[in-house]
């Protein structure tokens, strides 16, 4: 989960340190060329179906913590997927 956030925050942070918090520029730099698409694509896709994924298994399992995962998201998919199946361990080894 560390460089889950590390990593991706230090190129975030290195971007806002040099262009300061400029979205519009974040996003067309994103979809600059076919390759950055594909990424970009990439991690929105997996950000969305981890979110439906996190908020059906917290359901299905009654797990109230698993939502404060999504949490997660605001530092991304990589700290908030490993983050929400290391509290879903936890939650089903009290149930046992």
């Amino acid at each position: 989960m560390i460089i889950g956030s590390l990593v991706p925050l230090f190129y975030l942070a290195k971007f806002v340190m040099n262009n300061g918090p400029d979205i519009e520029l974040l996003i067309q730099q994103l979809f600059v060329n076919d390759i950055s698409t594909f990424f970009g694509l990439d991690v929105i896709i997996s950000a969305l179906v981890t979110i439906v994924f996190i908020l059906f298994e917290s359901k299905r399992l009654n797990m109230k913590s698993g939502i404060y995962s999504l949490f997660g998201m605001l530092i991304g998919v990589s700290f908030c997927l490993p983050l929400f199946l290391y509290l879903r361990e936890v939650h089903r080894s009290k149930k046992l």
